[in-house]
Formats: C-alpha cells, structure tokens, sequence
C-alpha cells in the first residue's frame, strides 16, 4: 500500500522513509531551542566597490541599498544541537539591497551565495529556506604572528584568501549600545528552483527574507581591525560548476577596504521564521 505523506510534517527528498530531520524538525517532530547551540565564531573583511557591478547581481524586484560595501563572511559552528554535537563552516557574499514588491518592502543585506561544508545543512538551507547555498572545502582558519587566515577550496583548488590583522577587542557595552544608522528587515535571498523537464523553465522563483530578531544568539567577544580579501580567477576545468561565481566576485573592483570583524558567539535560530516576499 502506498504511503500518505503526515500532516504537518516536514518531508524532502527521499520521502519514502517519513518525515525529514534537520534544524527545524528533530526525531518526533522536536524542536532545538538553540540556546547554547551552535558556538560561532565569524570573522568578515568590507570593500567599497562599484555600484553598476553589484546591480548586476540582484534579480527583478531588487536594487542596491545604501552604499555598495561588498562583506565577506566566514564562519565556523561547533556543538550544533540538530547535528548531535557536530559542526560546519560557511562563507557568504552579501551587500546591501532593497526589495519593493506588490505587497512588501524589505531593507538588508542580500546573500547572494552562501558556501558550506557539509551536505545536510546545504540541503535543508536551499530547499526549505531559499538560501544560494553550495559546497566547498572550508578548513578551520590559521593565525599566526598576529594574522588570521582563512581559505576557501573544491577539490584542491583553492579560491579564497581572507586575512585579517590589527584585531582590537572591542567593550560589548559600546557595541551592544551603538546605535543601528540604517533599517535592517533581515537577510535577503532570492529562491529559484527549476521545473523538471522544462529545461530553463522555473518550478518556482521569489524573494525571502531571513527575519532580524526572535534570535537566542548571545554575542561574547567582538574584535574589529583591519583585513583584505582575495578571490582567485578560475577556469571551467579548475571550478567546472562555480567558476562564474567566483569569476564574477573575483572581478568586483575593490576601491578600498572598510575594515574587519572577529565576532565569537552562542545561540541562535531555526530559522523557522523565513518567510516569502511579494
């Protein structure tokens, strides 16, 4: 007898196994509180760059926000509830950008790619939650001599470079209590799935947004200082499915940096609060 899908239930591919578990759906149907899960540590470099190139990025309905400031962002999770105590990395590409649609109107920055090094989190983040989410190799970060260093590979090809120096620990009273200059909705994502087939045809396309806010996150250390950041020009044999993403990132021009962040935190979010933009 075939099987009936559950209501209420979260399922993805393989379905013929029963409802799926990941960061919004535990054994049963549990739920992760995220209150001392996962512990982050984030460190990110900002370039100034041109406004045309980073137009070019965002889909209908998008344009660029206050300033073209480029961040790059890498991250390194441990002890992650949903993943029974282990962990991953990510690297993410954002800037500032608005979106105006028939019914909504959002302000923050849009994620236009977000690498990680594990299947599982890929898989819930782009299928569940829209994130531009795809793999690569994300060691942990080296520091030496007063200089942190992070890279980014696929399969022996190494794409980026992220320094960072002169790292000052920063007082969390003056970081929590610096007033926010601009309105931030969240994380602003665009959402494409192809239809099967259809061969260029969209089963789905539409913006979301990642709520700022509702968040357990708790900010311990924050050190900000200087750092730069490079990403190396590939050919279709070194990257044969993402050297246009990291050719296209590659060629923004960087006008001048705008500094670093070393952020160490705990807590979070399942994100069950994503939501579609219309």
């Amino acid at each position: 007898m075939p099987y009936k899908f559950q209501k209420g239930m979260m399922y993805r591919m393989p379905t013929h196994f029963g409802p799926a578990y990941g960061p919004r759906q535990g054994e049963g149907g549990k739920k992760f509180a995220n209150l001392d899960s996962p512990k982050s540590t984030s460190m990110s470099v900002s370039f100034l760059t041109n406004k045309e190139q980073l137009e070019e990025f965002l889909p209908e309905g998008f344009e660029l926000g206050s300033t073209p400031v480029v961040t790059v962002g890498a991250s390194y999770m441990t002890e992650i509830e949903w993943l029974a105590g282990r962990g991953y990395n990510t690297l993410g590409v954002s800037f500032p950008a608005v979106f105006n649609g028939k019914k909504d109107h959002a302000v923050g920055r849009f994620l236009t790619v977000l690498w990680e090094n594990l299947t599982d989190p890929i898989l819930t983040g782009r299928e569940e939650l829209g994130f531009s989410k795809i793999y690569c190799e994300l060691p942990e970060p080296r520091t030496i001599n007063g200089q942190t260093h992070c890279i980014a590979s696929w399969m022996g090809f190494k794409f980026l470079d992220l320094k960072l120096w002169n790292m000052k620990k920063q007082s969390l009273d003056d970081v929590t209590k610096s007033p926010r200059r601009q309105r931030n909705d969240g994380t602003l994502h665009y959402k494409y799935m192809p239809r099967t087939g259809e061969w260029g045809t969209p089963d789905i396309k539409y913006a979301v947004l990642t709520p700022s806010g509702n968040s357990n996150s708790v900010v311990q250390e924050v050190w900000r200082g200087e750092g730069s950041v490079q990403f190396h020009k590939a050919t279709w044999e070194d990257l044969p499915t993402q050297f246009n993403i990291v050719n296209a990132i590659h060629g923004l021009e960087i006008k001048e940096y705008r500094g670093a962040s070393f952020v160490k935190s705990v807590g979070g979010k399942d994100l069950s609060d994503q939501r579609i933009l219309q």
